[in-house]
């Protein structure tokens, strides 16, 4: 199979790439670098089967050509990151619905299987103890920028659903909890890279508003299984499926996991919200899919714990892997 990954030069489409190759398809990754990195695809740069294009969604005009190339598109590029969302919100509104519209529009003409990223946050402010596919969402007000990134994603799936009862696009919707693992950059506000680095160092690890607020991490490589079981599955049309790990714990009680697991001199320092964004900023107190959906239609469920997320992140760091 052809497959093309927008983003894929991205920490996940990096490791989606090399078990695509592994497993017999082809590769073409289209990402314009303004947040993935070519040191991402280094396993993959001299494969055969593999193609990379420097060349942003919103304007290349080779999109269209390798989407109609393709047998299965699998939609990464976003703007991502807390850090990125809050300081430049125009840019996350454009890259994320004016790409996505892009893409789906010349996909859903072509019908090709399109699986689209999206995120567990549309949920939005939701006080579910777990958050299930066909939920309510409750975003918060547009005066925040906090949620203009749950808004552009939403309405991503909003487009691609359309496409699908208009025009027939066999397209999928995946909502990922807080993927995590090696490659990942801190730079953006990720949580896991950003401890793990500091903790290394012997730096102080900045725990954000309280630190009861309470999320699930999944391993890369869990995400990329999910990935590759619903991409082989145009069944799957026309639905929305939550990605993620069942294993909750707090920020802060990340953090001091973190620091026990590497054995750290490091601290842990309380910084406001308002510090470390902006006046206003909101979260979600409590993040946890309900999984129960992809485990029945695909035996699929995150496998691998955060002890060892944590050390996998460690040993990427001191190889020199993640950009800082």
């Amino acid at each position: 199979m052809k497959v093309l990954i927008t983003g894929g030069a991205g920490f996940i489409g990096s490791w989606l790439s090399e078990a695509l190759l592994d497993a017999g398809h082809s590769v073409s990754v289209m990402d314009d670098l303004s947040t993935g990195s070519v040191d991402n695809l280094a396993r993959c740069m001299n494969r055969p089967g593999f193609r990379f294009l420097q060349d942003d969604i919103m304007v290349s005009g080779a999109l269209e050509k390798e989407i109609l190339d393709a047998d299965c598109l699998i939609h990464l590029a976003a703007a991502v990151g807390v850090d990125l969302v809050v300081k430049d919100p125009v840019r996350t509104i454009m890259t994320n619905v004016k790409g996505s519209e892009r893409v789906l529009s010349i996909a859903a003409q072509a019908k090709k299987r399109c699986i689209l990223a999206s995120t567990s946050e549309v949920y939005g402010k939701s006080t579910r103890s777990t958050f299930s596919e066909n939920d309510d969402l409750l975003i918060g007000p547009s005066t925040h920028s906090r949620w203009s990134y749950a808004c552009s994603k939403l309405l991503d799936e909003f487009m691609l659903m359309a496409y699908w009862r208009n025009n027939g696009l066999p397209g999928t919707v995946t909502r990922f909890f807080n993927t995590v693992g090696p490659r990942q950059t801190g730079r953006y506000g990720m949580v896991l890279p950003r401890f793990v680095s500091a903790a290394l160092k012997g730096e102080d690890l900045r725990v954000f508003g309280t630190g009861e607020q309470t999320r699930c991490f999944c391993h890369v490589s869990d995400t990329v299984r999910a990935l590759l079981k619903l991409m082989a599955d145009p069944s799957a049309a026309g639905e929305v499926f939550n990605i993620g790990s069942s294993e909750s714990i707090s920020i802060r009680g990340l953090a001091e996991l973190v620091i026990r697991r590497l054995g750290s001199s490091s601290r842990i320092v309380q910084i406001p919200y308002s510090q470390a964004y902006e006046a206003g900023f909101e979260d979600m107190l409590h993040r946890a899919p309900d999984c129960s959906k992809i485990k029945a239609r695909y035996g699929w469920e995150a496998e691998i714990p955060l002890v060892r997320i944590i050390d996998d992140v460690a040993d990427c760091f001191r190889a020199g892997g993640i950009r800082k």
